[in-house]
C-alpha cells in the first residue's frame, strides 16, 4: 500500500511479490514504483490545452541498497533535464536515511498516431522547472 505525502513523494512499503527469491526487491519493482511516483507527481501539472502525450523512452536504475520485503521506500521525483521536447526525471528511492536507488526516467513530448515529437507546452515547461534539480 502507498500513500501520497505531496505530489513529489510517495512511500511504499516493499509488497511480498516485488522480491526475488533471495529477499531484495527485483530492479523492475524499483522502475515500477518509479513511474508510479511520477505519474502521482504528473497529476500536479497546470491544465494545457492541446498537450501532447508523453511516452516513455529511457528508464535505468542504480541500486545502492536492496530494499526488501516490508522496507519502507521514499520515492522523491525532481527534474533532471529540459528539453525543447523532453523532459528527464530523477527518481530518488531512500529508505531511512539511506539511498536504495535512483531511478532515471526520460518522456518525449509527441503528436499523432506516428508519435512525431512535439514541443514541450511552455507553461508545462515553467511549472517543471520549480522541480529542476
Amino acid at each position: 500500500m502507498s500513500r501520497v505525502q505531496r505530489s513529489d513523494v510517495t512511500e511504499v512499503r516493499v509488497p511480498p511479490r516485488d522480491v526475488d527469491r533471495h529477499g531484495q526487491m527485483f530492479i523492475a519493482s524499483y522502475i515500477s514504483e518509479a513511474e508510479t511516483a511520477l505519474s502521482n507527481f504528473w497529476r500536479a501539472r497546470p491544465s494545457v490545452s492541446d498537450e501532447p502525450a508523453y511516452i516513455a523512452t529511457r528508464a535505468s536504475c542504480s541500486l545502492h541498497r536492496g530494499l526488501h520485503y516490508d522496507d519502507l521506500a521514499r520515492f522523491s521525483v525532481s527534474v533532471n533535464k529540459i528539453g525543447g521536447k523532453s523532459v528527464g526525471f530523477m527518481v530518488m528511492v531512500e529508505t531511512g536515511n539511506e539511498l536504495a536507488a535512483e531511478v532515471e526516467i526520460l518522456w518525449l513530448a509527441v503528436r499523432g498516431e506516428e508519435h512525431d515529437p512535439a514541443p514541450l507546452p511552455e507553461d508545462t515547461r515553467d511549472w517543471l522547472y520549480k522541480f529542476l534539480d
